[in-house]
């Protein structure tokens, strides 16, 4: 069985964070289109993806 765990440094830069996404769907209209086609498509599901 996987365990899902996570471990976040900050989380008071969490509104940062918010802000910036924004910001970024603001200023690059392309982004917002690429989340909403793979809300739908799904195209990564059933993948593990990690970055460091």
């Amino acid at each position: 069985m996987l365990v899902k765990g996570y471990h976040i440094r900050d989380l008071s830069l969490a509104d940062e964070g918010l802000r910036r996404i924004a910001w970024a769907e603001r200023e690059m209209p392309v982004l917002r289109l690429i989340r909403e086609r793979f809300a739908q498509e799904k195209p990564l599901a059933g993948l593990r993806i990690s970055a460091c």
